[in-house]
């Protein structure tokens, strides 16, 4: 990676010393797909906390989320128990206008509850009547921060060592997430504090992705790149699974340490990369002839290779990298509006006939990630079949459309419908997703016209995943103020940013096309011959 000086990991001299042996290549990509798939991992898994603690800093009313399992939306009468043994809770004008079970006044036998989060009334400032409001524009706060962080960090992350700017940014995102998570103790309820704290994260978060990419492409090339990727970006799913998982199980204990303890994780992982992440063959003193022998060169050899970081602008000129990036600025809305959003939209939606907590939500809305998983890995496999990126991305933003309208039209019937329409709605939502931030990146970072230069790779993801990132930001923000007044305009919203997500890519889907056409009927010609 041009004149950079890098030196080996610790962690892999110290192995090295004690095998008294050099690790082999092979060895040394299983490293480096461990590494970063589990740093990218406590990334989104520190990013997933804040949708999942949504519900119980802003319950929007006194009773909706706080239902168990068992609890039917509607109760018995109120003379069917006795004054002693009930508790009335008066609906707030949002939840009876949102919410018809609770138009009235709704008596609920105490032992029925958990007295703990019943006892809470939300976070200050966010249990007021703007509260959704306000949880949208820290969203807003930290994924503007993030987008704008992406295209400083994709300059930077091309003239510095990825293994020390990635472990800074680990270290940094688990400091301001562990200070959101301190306003619990330290009882703050300045609207201010959060936002800065937020803004700070989005900064440190957005190191993150641009160096994973940038250290896996150095050690990978295009053979079936879709499907090692999007196996490999599984770690996007991985992260908001189990950061919904671990965040909701601390909500017991109270919600700052849904921060606190996967920042500390994020720390531990932090540590093991800096001692033991290889950030190019070059690094641990492996020749250019080695890596040759061992990959399939991510540059044309018989380019002239430049040593010189690219530009940012001269990085938007390689073909492709603008639909690329204004279709992920949709792609992302959509995908983050439910990575922010779904457990609150789960315990504030009739299942039927229940209300689910906020753990239980958060929990249920890990089935959208698993679809994510499964979703990036076809989309990489199907686009390396095809050997056509574009084709694939649109088809599943398309098929998205239908599926997104099934989930909010039939979801509330009962749970097991809710959870398959989920699931399938993430397979299509989180497939382009996937691709466009992996293979497309990794694809368009490697292109001819950038003449061999190894060095672009960390600047072209960031300017697609920035430009994304502002579509990310946009959709929580929007989402916030929209769902106050109707869900169903929510979905509205997602399903038209999602055909607008396909259109761009149509000049690039005809191409595509065309040169298929153009290829078969070549093999024609070549077997009448």
């Amino acid at each position: 990676m041009g004149s950079i000086s890098y030196s080996k990991p610790l962690g892999i001299r110290f192995v090295e010393w004690i095998n008294r042996r050099p690790l082999s290549y092979r060895t040394h990509q299983a490293i480096v797909l461990l590494l970063t798939f589990f740093a990218y991992t406590m990334y989104h898994n520190t990013r997933k906390i804040t949708s999942v603690v949504k519900s119980t800093l802003d319950p929007e009313s006194s009773a909706v989320g706080m239902l168990p399992r068992s609890l039917p939306a509607t109760m018995q009468p109120p003379s069917l128990y006795s004054q002693h043994s009930m508790l009335r809770l008066a609906s707030s004008s949002r939840s009876s206008s949102s919410f018809p079970p609770f138009n009235n006044s709704l008596y609920i036998p105490e032992s029925v509850l958990d007295v703990k989060l019943l006892s809470s009334s939300g976070w200050p400032p966010f249990n007021g009547t703007d509260g959704s409001t306000l949880l949208g524009e820290l969203d807003l706060s930290f994924l503007v921060c993030y987008a704008t962080g992406m295209y400083l960090s994709g300059q930077i992350g091309d003239r510095v060592n990825l293994r020390i700017f990635l472990t800074v940014g680990m270290f940094g995102t688990a400091l301001f997430t562990t200070l959101y998570g301190v306003a619990y103790w330290a009882n703050i309820h300045m609207f201010f504090y959060f936002v800065i704290v937020q803004m700070l994260a989005g900064l440190f978060q957005s190191t993150g992705w641009p160096s994973v990419v940038g250290v896996v492409g150095e050690w990978f090339g295009k053979s079936k790149r879709g499907l090692i990727m999007g196996i490999w970006n599984a770690h996007t799913s991985v992260g908001n699974i189990t950061g919904s998982l671990l965040a909701a199980a601390m909500l017991s204990y109270g919600w700052g340490w849904s921060f606190v303890v996967p920042s500390l994780i994020m720390v531990f992982i932090g540590v093991v990369v800096f001692f033991f992440l290889p950030v190019s063959p070059q690094s641990v003193g492996l020749s250019s002839n080695t890596a040759e022998a061992e990959r399939e060169p991510l540059l044309n050899s018989e380019m002239e290779k430049s040593e010189r970081a690219i530009g940012f602008i001269e990085a938007w000129k390689i073909p492709g990298v603008a639909p690329f990036a204004f279709c992920l600025f949709f792609t992302k809305l959509v995908a983050y509006t439910f990575m922010d959003w779904l457990p609150f939209y789960i315990s504030h939606t009739e299942i039927g006939g229940v209300y689910y907590s906020s753990a239980t939500s958060g929990d249920l809305s890990t089935i959208f990630d698993v679809g994510g998983v499964i979703g990036g890995i076809l989309a990489g496999h199907i686009s390396d079949k095809l050997d056509a990126r574009a084709i694939t991305s649109a088809t599943f933003m398309y098929c998205s459309i239908p599926v997104m309208y099934l989930y909010r039209s039939f979801g509330h019937i009962n749970l097991p419908i809710n959870a398959v329409l989920m699931f399938i709605t993430g397979i299509f939502v989180n497939g382009p997703y996937a691709l466009i931030t992996t293979a497309v990146s990794a694809d368009l970072g490697t292109h001819g016209s950038v003449k061999g230069n190894s060095r672009a790779l960390s600047t072209v993801t960031a300017i697609i995943d920035g430009t994304g990132s502002v579509g990310a930001a946009l959709g929580p923000l929007l989402t916030g103020y929209v769902s106050a007044k109707s869900w169903t305009l929510v979905f509205i919203m997602l399903m038209t940013s999602a055909l607008i997500s396909a259109l761009l890519l149509t000049r690039l889907v005809v191409a595509e096309v065309a040169a298929k056409i153009q290829a078969r009927r070549l093999r024609s010609e070549a077997v009448e011959v």
